[in-house]
């Protein structure tokens, strides 16, 4: 009996921040030409909340994306699947005592949410950089959503040991 292989969906910081910290674009292509060819394999993918994200950043990033990664990779959460689930997430958050008003007014502007909905409404597992914060006040953390509503998530270097990516590198020619 074969098993679906996993399907993963990327927080904006599995770009943002891997582009600053991790993998830069200029050093480091390894990184971003395994997303594109997981994302072509059917593997890989974001949401179209997250491509609004990186291109109001106007950068190398989102050339990048615009150019390379392409919008078919960054699928529409304007689902009725998506958007069902969308809204019992938030009712999940609007309901936690525990979360600033503020947070809770963040956690309805930004793509968390519609991230977490589809990871749930479409079995993949969220790629994000976040971590479980059971204390926290000001956000909504991502991985606090996805705990609640049994979506598993895990990091992008998870993400490259699980595709068993190797970044390779060869010394000059």
């Amino acid at each position: 009996m074969s098993t679906k292989p996993d399907r993963y969906v990327l927080d904006a910081n599995a770009f943002i921040q891997a582009k600053r910290k991790f993998y830069g674009l200029d050093f480091c292509p390894g990184y971003w030409r395994t997303l594109i060819w997981h994302q072509e394999q059917g593997r890989v993918c974001s949401i179209d909340k997250v491509q609004d994200e990186i291109l109001r950043g106007a950068d190398d990033l989102a050339e990048w994306v615009e150019q390379q990664f392409g919008s078919k990779a960054f699928a529409d959460t304007s689902t009725t699947a998506v958007a069902g689930v969308y809204g019992q997430m938030l009712a999940w958050v609007m309901a936690q005592p525990h979360f600033l008003e503020s947070a809770r007014a963040e956690f309805q502007q930004v793509a968390d949410g519609w991230l977490a909905a589809y990871g749930k409404s479409n079995g993949c597992i969220v790629v994000t950089l976040e971590e479980y914060d059971p204390l926290g006040r000001n956000k909504v953390p991502l991985v606090n959503v996805c705990r609640a509503f049994d979506v598993e998530t895990i990091t992008p270097f998870e993400m490259l040991r699980r595709l068993d990516v190797k970044l390779n590198w060869q010394p000059p020619a």
